[in-house]
């Protein structure tokens, strides 16, 4: 079995997709193939998380934003030009040109030289509706703000009224505004909040303070079971691009290093392949209690004895050479 074809039966094990058969010759693939072996642990990975955040309804803010934007996407449409009405028409008629290779070719030409023409007008045209389109939204009895006020976020318009005999307008609408929660870590809405943030790519601060505090949950063994809590602390030490954060990520999940073979491999993986050599050298140390496992072994003595950071490899032979000899 190749790597490409190990690959596709690894996702498809994943979800319990394979016969005996098929699934035996994975696995004598992955005990020769680390790096199918490493493409499975990743693959678990990202099903534990996905486990882990279950699918949400969307909210009815994102829906009535999501419709305010598509219409005006559609009132920002062209009128049709008269190049376009002529593609229409040479594609009602295609079906016969296909014994006139000359045309076809021809037909071809002229539809690509229009589309380009097309886009770039539609472009235009966008950008002139956005400028043009800039409404200044006032909140409900507030005093008229300037034109070129900058108007809040809005999620759409619930009603409009004219006053009788009159010009005044009253303009009713929703405003997407920001929300806060206050509460103890052991708040189940805290505790998924602060899970959500850790997913948060903008804000690395945010990440931080979030793993902060979920791995101090965990270390002080308060609610890192059954929660997703090591999962997301997993996940962030195998993937998040902070050293800071997948730092935390690493003590948080120490206490669990003996228990929790899939603790295990995400912190072996983290000595064999993580860029900061101050996280690998804490991974090392956190193995030193299942020193005695076979795989935690065969990875410090690969690395004792082959990598390029020559603190590593010291590292790991001081704690080889702490384990006890397996007669």
């Amino acid at each position: 079995m190749n790597c490409e074809v190990a690959h596709e039966r690894i996702v498809l094990g994943a979800y319990g997709e394979l016969t005996d058969e098929q699934a035996h010759e994975l696995e004598r693939h992955l005990a020769s193939c680390p790096e199918c072996s490493h493409e499975r642990r990743q693959v678990l990975a990202l099903q534990s998380l996905a486990v882990a955040h279950p699918i949400a309804e969307p909210d009815a803010n994102l829906i009535a934003r999501s419709r305010l934007r598509l219409e005006e996407a559609l009132d920002a449409l062209p009128p049709k030009r008269w190049y376009q009405r002529l593609g229409q028409s040479f594609a009602r008629s295609v079906a016969g040109l296909q014994a006139s290779p000359v045309a076809a070719i021809l037909l071809l030409i002229i539809g690509a030289g229009a589309g380009t023409l097309g886009g770039y007008e539609f472009a235009q045209g966008r950008l002139a509706h956005a400028a043009l389109h800039r409404p200044a939204v006032q909140p409900p009895n507030a005093q008229p703000q300037p034109v070129d006020a900058a108007p809040a976020e809005i999620a759409n318009i619930s009603s409009i009224a004219r006053e009788p005999n009159s010009e005044l307008i009253e303009v009713r609408y929703n405003q997407i505004v920001p929300q806060r929660i206050e509460g103890s870590l052991h708040d189940p809405a805290i505790r998924q909040l602060l899970m959500l943030a850790t997913e948060n790519g903008s804000s690395a601060g945010v990440r931080d303070d979030s793993v902060g505090l979920l791995a101090a949950e965990c270390r002080a063994g308060h609610g890192c079971k059954g929660e997703g809590f090591r999962d997301v602390l997993m996940t962030a030490l195998r993937y998040d691009k902070n050293e800071g954060v997948r730092a935390k990520a690493l003590e948080g999940l120490e206490p669990y290093v003996s228990e929790d073979m899939r603790v295990r491999d995400a912190v072996l993986e983290a000595v064999l392949y993580d860029s900061d050599p101050r996280i690998r050298t804490a991974a090392i140390n956190i193995l030193e209690p299942v020193e005695a496992d076979t795989s935690v072994r065969q990875v410090l003595s690969t690395v004792a004895n082959s990598d390029r950071n020559p603190h590593i490899r010291n590292v790991s032979r001081e704690i080889l050479g702490r384990a006890p000899v397996i007669q």
